[in-house]
Parts: structure tokens; C-alpha cells; sequence
């Protein structure tokens, strides 16, 4: 019993110093991304997060488009909104409709210089509002690049910079993502901080070993 109990504990120790390792050598999460999001105006003012992208998405006449640029979650209930009501007639209520023509009203927020990148600073501090009269069948990112290029994309297709903002990077991953400030209402995410799929399969290997290593022991002990 007395040669047992070492080789148990010696075995124990090597299990949890592998999980120890296992979990200091998996990659941290991003906590958030510095990305330009997108918005649909809904009822009363408010906005809502768009399901598909500006260049998929294809407004109706009197619809209201959002894009905030910002450090946050890629989420609706994280994401930071655009500091303005989605408000149409504010924005195009002056604008006469006009045959196989849509009015499209847009909020372009360049966001708060805690966000901007290094070197970089928004181009102004409120949310510019335009009204966008574009074809019937035009996107979102058509209606957008009518009256705020230039537009800047990576080759996912993934909006980097409206009116040449940012100058450079597109949705690169942050290490701590702020709350969105009470200045801009935020929406955001679930959690994303649980543990990887790499990462529980890695402590599972762990365990099989531990588990053999253990069996071992006591084999030899007989």
C-alpha cells in the first residue's frame, strides 16, 4: 500500500500540471472588434441590428440605414447603435419622392476618438445624416456609397471604412472591447468568453492520460 500511494500522487501531479499548461497556452478570446456595424431604423426611432450586410440588404423607400464605427461585441444586444434616431423624416422628410427612385435616409456615426485607431481620429464628432435617392432595386451599400465614398472593403466583402475612415485595418480583433458609453445606447452579444472547443478536448486528453497513468501505478503495485 505503502509503494502505491506515491505512484498515485506522482500521477495526480502530472495530470494537473498538464491542465495547468493545457489552460496557460490557450489563446485568450477577443473580447470585441473595431468595426464599422450595421443598423436597420425600426418603429419609433430605435434601431435594430441588421440580419444580412449592407450589400446584400435592400431598403424600401422610406426605410432608415445605420453604420456606427466602433470598438465593441459583434452583436445586437453588445454592439454600440448609432447616437441618432433612425428618424426618416428628419433626414429625407425635405426630399420629394421621385419616379423609379427610393429615398433611403442614412445615419453614418464616425464614433468617439476612444475608438479610433492609432494616429486616426473620427471626422466629426456628431452623426452625419444624408438622404440617399437611388434606384429602386440599389443596396444598401449602393445607397451608402451615393453620398458617403470613398468606401473602403477587404476581400470578404466587409465594410472597412466610409468616407475614407478608418484609413487603414477592417473588424480587427481587440483584446478588451469598452461597454458602449451612455452617450450611445448600446445593444450586444451573448457571451463569448466560455472555453474553446480546443481547449476542452485538450483537458479531456488530459484526463484519459491521468486516468492511464493512474491504472498504470496500481498495476505495477500488484
Amino acid at each position: 500500500m505503502r509503494r502505491r500511494r506515491p505512484a498515485v500522487a506522482l500521477a495526480l501531479a502530472l495530470a494537473l500540471g498538464s491542465v495547468l499548461a493545457v489552460l496557460a497556452a490557450a489563446p485568450a478570446l477577443a473580447a470585441g472588434y473595431r468595426y464599422w456595424s450595421f443598423w436597420d431604423g425600426s418603429g419609433g426611432g430605435r434601431w435594430s441590428y441588421a440580419a444580412q450586410g449592407p450589400s446584400t440588404a435592400r431598403p424600401k423607400d422610406g426605410s432608415v440605414q445605420g453604420f456606427r464605427f466602433s470598438v465593441s461585441k459583434d452583436a445586437a444586444d453588445q454592439a454600440a447603435q448609432p447616437r441618432a434616431a433612425a428618424d426618416f423624416e428628419a433626414v429625407c422628410g425635405s426630399t420629394p419622392p421621385a419616379q423609379g427612385r427610393k429615398r433611403v435616409a442614412l445615419v453614418v456615426d464616425f464614433g468617439v476618438p476612444a475608438d479610433a485607431p492609432a494616429g486616426e481620429a473620427p471626422p466629426q464628432d456628431a452623426p452625419r445624416t444624408v438622404c440617399a435617392q437611388v434606384a429602386a432595386e440599389a443596396t444598401a451599400a449602393e445607397a451608402l456609397a451615393s453620398v458617403a465614398k470613398p468606401l473602403r472593403y477587404n476581400s470578404a466583402a466587409l465594410l472597412c471604412a466610409i468616407s475614407g475612415y478608418p484609413r487603414q485595418g477592417c473588424g480587427e480583433p481587440m483584446a478588451d472591447a469598452p461597454a458602449p458609453s451612455a452617450s450611445a445606447p448600446a445593444a450586444a452579444a451573448p457571451d463569448d468568453g466560455g472555453p474553446s472547443a480546443g481547449l476542452l478536448a485538450g483537458i479531456a486528453a488530459v484526463a484519459a492520460l491521468a486516468a492511464a497513468a493512474l491504472w498504470q501505478s496500481r498495476r505495477r503495485t500488484r
